[in-house]
């Protein structure tokens, strides 16, 4: 059944024995987990793997290369007959056309755990691997099966799609805080809310636990949960920042920290100071904080752009595809942007990417002639990156954004000792796009899941598809999209946690063990905590 098994390392390869006994195959990998912390399983069998089992729960064939990330099933089924499945959620399986032969299991391969931090006086974007050792809930192993395989459900409602609202409430005040908190009472949606603890900001109407303590206890006592936006809107001096990071009390018992702007104490900048390295977990641990954000999105959603979990979502053609009703301008001016922080996603073209639009705009309105010649040699840069993806489009246009290929949502990392749960998020900045009924029934179709990184109270003048007008009311279709998510939601065909909830329920996925009982049926260690059935 199976011809060959490699362990392979970035120092290392390791040919196991071939030992299936009682339908298993127990994949000993003790050593290379002492010397690495990313490695590959591949497996080849005598047979051609005929089927995979999709992110959506239904059988594709591999007539393309296939992915399965940590929350969706990694079950195939081989030309003989045979089903294999893994016997827990770790890991990614990779299936590629050319060889339907080997199946890989991949243990933290690059970008399926990506961290941003902000580096140096000029806080430089760099992406880093999450520090995630390889703990096994279980020793790896196949299960082989001739009648079928179990699936388990990343929803608590069986197989459901999941919704999950991260909001940033950079733009948020007292008044448009009462009509978000009136819509979803009437939607009966449930969101984690971002609030700021001081009051510190230039706009004097800012919302903040400090001056509107009673409204977001109004929040909390509605069923959403109140997470942390940094501390402030404003930045203050180091010192003052220190200060409030070391002092700040936790009022809502909040376990998400959600990074804002460039807080000297945010998770993606503490590193820069030498002052609070050496601190930060342990005070995080104290204020009981656990979930922290990776400062990344998948990609931005919009028409056909809404499952985390499907790849094919984050590429330019459907980027494209569901922009095509913008103007030209603003078509071109969305692309170039989703080519340089998705597509592309390297620190040097961000960075001349940036400094090529703040240049422009000095020239411009600051008639600051002299940075001319710097403005031309960023530009070229920038335009020679763009130009390499534009000429190729044909090749690129439905590459993955690399940041998306392992469709990351929840991973751990450890700071210095202590562990926590990061996630990825998808920008939903349209929502007259973004929640349209053909995207919710896209979403609900392929079982999806997406959590949402949000500005309800968006007030920047360009951005199409606002939920609030200037009166600070409900725009219209807006309205309608959520109440028709309100719904979908109501009738079971969508789960919709708040963060922490799903963080919840993803980690007893984490724990779950697949095996067969003395009668060579499957069970599981946990079987009244998740849903699961039969499927061939």
């Amino acid at each position: 059944m199976i011809k060959q098994l490699v362990l392979f390392s970035k120092s290392n390869k390791e040919i196991q024995n071939l030992n299936v006994y009682e339908n298993k195959l127990v994949i000993d990998c003790s050593k290379v987990i002492e010397t690495t912390t990313s490695f590959d399983i591949e497996i080849e069998f005598e047979v051609k793997i005929s089927s995979f089992r999709n992110h959506d729960y239904t059988w594709q064939d591999v007539n393309s290369d296939r992915i399965a990330n940590e929350y969706t099933p990694k079950i195939i089924k081989l030309a003989d007959g045979n089903y294999v499945q893994a016997n827990m959620n770790q890991g990614i399986w990779e299936v590629h056309k050319k060889n339907p032969y080997k199946l890989i299991w991949k243990f933290n391969p690059q970008f399926s755990k990506p961290i941003t931090q902000y580096v140096g006086s000029n806080v430089q974007k760099r992406i880093y691997q999450a520090n995630s050792k390889v703990a096994f809930v279980a020793t790896p192993t196949l299960l082989f099966s001739k009648i079928g395989a179990i699936e388990i459900s990343r929803s608590k409602i069986p197989f459901s799609a999941i919704a999950c609202f991260t909001d940033h409430c950079d733009f948020d005040t007292l008044d448009n805080l009462k009509v978000q908190r009136q819509l979803f009472s009437e939607t009966n949606i449930k969101v984690t809310k971002g609030f700021f603890i001081n009051h510190f900001s230039k706009r004097n109407d800012n919302a903040s636990h400090e001056n509107d303590k009673q409204e977001l206890d109004l929040w909390q006592a509605n069923g959403h949960e109140m997470c942390y936006h940094s501390l402030s809107q404003s930045i203050k001096s180091d010192n003052e920042s220190f200060s409030d990071f070391e002092k700040f009390t936790n009022p809502y018992s909040s376990e998400v920290w959600i990074d804002h702007g460039y807080q000297p104490y945010n998770f993606s900048l503490f590193k820069n100071h030498p002052k609070l390295e050496s601190t930060y977990e342990t005070l995080l641990k104290q204020k009981d904080v656990k979930i922290l954000w990776n400062y990344i999105d998948s990609g931005t959603a919009t028409t056909g752009v809404i499952n985390q979990l499907n790849g094919n979502h984050f590429t330019l053609n459907s980027f494209l595809k569901g922009n095509k009703n913008l103007s030209t301008m603003k078509l071109m001016q969305a692309m170039i942007k989703n080519i340089v922080f998705h597509y592309l996603n390297e620190e040097k073209i961000i960075t001349n990417y940036k400094a090529t639009a703040q240049n422009f705009k000095k020239i411009v309105f600051q008639r600051k002639f002299k940075i001319i010649p710097k403005f031309i040699k960023d530009f070229a840069i920038l335009f020679s990156s763009i130009a390499s993806v534009l000429l190729f489009w044909n090749s690129k246009k439905n590459k993955i954004f690399k940041l998306s290929k392992y469709t990351p949502l929840f991973f751990k990392h450890t700071i210095l000792n202590e562990e926590f749960v990061v996630f990825q998020t998808l920008e939903m900045i349209d929502f007259s796009k973004s929640l349209q009924e053909s995207n919710i029934n896209l979403l609900i179709k392929e079982a999806g899941i997406f959590i949402a990184h949000t500005y309800f109270s968006d007030s920047v003048a360009y951005h199409e598809g606002k939920m609030l007008t200037k009166d600070n009311a409900i725009e219209k279709q807006v309205a309608i999209n959520f109440n028709y998510l309100g719904l979908k939601i109501a009738e079971n065909k969508i789960w919709n946690p708040t963060l922490s909830e799903l963080v919840s329920y993803f980690e007893v996925l984490d724990q779950t063990v697949i095996s067969f009982d003395e009668n060579g049926k499957f069970v599981l260690n946990n079987n009244q905590l998740v849903p699961v059935r039969m499927i061939k």
